[in-house]
């Protein structure tokens, strides 16, 4: 090294590849379950693109800075995804500061190790993250601030930008895997793709309701109410109803995926094999909106499901009937 040059003190990729994979676990176990079932071409980008989406969401759902402050960072992180985009900088003073900060603060902290590794992902797979990783962070701008929600389009509204936004990413990311998934099969996948994120995000909404109502927040419409339900299991039902018709869309979804592509299959229908399930949880707890509770399915349901579905992931005729079977199932 020549006299009078400092070395270079940027993290190495091993270290930055290092975090990304011991936060997956910390911020969502279930994802860091499922992502491994994923082809080795697949499993590092979707782990890196979920990450991204959850230092926006972490960002949107902070209760340490005030509303005008999110909507600023959520713009700059939007701007970090561009191709020669600022650092994140400004996350890591945000939420870098706190001796007992949660594992989603480290992980918005330390936003720039993840942006690091975005950078290193080929060309194709940045652009089909990106776009819809900054929709998700303008759209989650737009209800920042928000407590409750007015109609029904408000929620769907919220749903896309905060869940369809990841069916259609994901959607890009199957497809360049797969260089011969195109045609009509490709426009069938992203004409459900939306769908298939509302149905997963209504189920997490209706699994949360307890948690969010403890934060001050509300997801239920209140035209739900205003339109003549007569007690809080019947707004439930409705948005249980709403959230199985969505998934039968990402039924659609998972059977139209190639049966070539038999780990993507596995991913997605874990998702939506779980969704059922707890949606099935929600119908038989008519006080869930006034509890304290938390759905939660068994860890024991949870390896079954994983079981069956390594066995019934090419046979698209035992994939419908193991949903209908889930979402009449009595819990465990």
């Amino acid at each position: 090294m020549a006299a009078g040059v400092a070395p270079s003190l940027s993290p190495a990729p091993a270290d930055d590849r290092a975090f990304c994979r011991g936060i997956l676990s910390a911020v969502s176990r279930t994802f860091a379950l499922t992502i491994r079932l994923l082809p080795p071409g697949l499993e590092y980008p979707v782990t890196v693109a979920y990450l991204l989406c959850r230092v926006a969401d972490t960002i949107e759902d902070t209760t340490i800075l005030p509303p005008p402050e999110k909507r600023r960072l959520l713009a700059h992180f939007r701007e970090c995804l561009d191709e020669h985009g600022p650092d994140a900088e400004p996350l890591q003073a945000a939420f870098g500061g706190g001796a007992h900060a949660s594992d989603e603060e480290r992980l918005a902290s330390r936003a720039d190790a993840v942006l690091r590794e975005f950078r290193r992902l080929p060309d194709a797979q940045r652009a089909a993250v990106r776009p819809w990783v900054q929709e998700m962070c303008a759209g989650m701008a737009q209800f920042v601030g928000v407590t409750t929600l007015g109609s029904l389009d408000d929620l769907d509204r919220y749903c896309y930008f905060v869940a369809g936004t990841v069916g259609h990413m994901l959607t890009e990311l199957f497809r360049l895997h797969d260089g011969r998934m195109s045609g009509e099969r490709y426009r069938d996948l992203e004409g459900l793709a939306t769908s298939f994120g509302l149905g997963l995000q209504l189920t997490n909404i209706i699994k949360d309701v307890a948690d969010d109502r403890r934060r001050g927040l509300s997801f239920i419409p209140r035209e739900l109410y205003a339109a003549g339900a007569s007690e809080a299991q019947e707004v439930l039902q409705q948005l249980v109803r709403k959230a199985q018709r969505h998934l039968r869309d990402a039924l659609d979804y998972c059977t139209r995926l190639p049966r070539r592509q038999y780990r993507v299959r596995l991913f997605c229908l874990t998702s939506l094999y779980f969704a059922a399930r707890t949606l099935r949880l929600a119908e038989r707890q008519p006080r869930l909106l006034g509890s304290d509770g938390k759905l939660k399915i068994s860890r024991g349901a949870v390896y079954r499901t994983l079981a069956m579905t390594c066995l019934l992931a090419p046979h698209n005729g035992l994939v419908r009937a193991y949903f209908r079977r889930l979402s009449r199932a009595r819990p465990d």
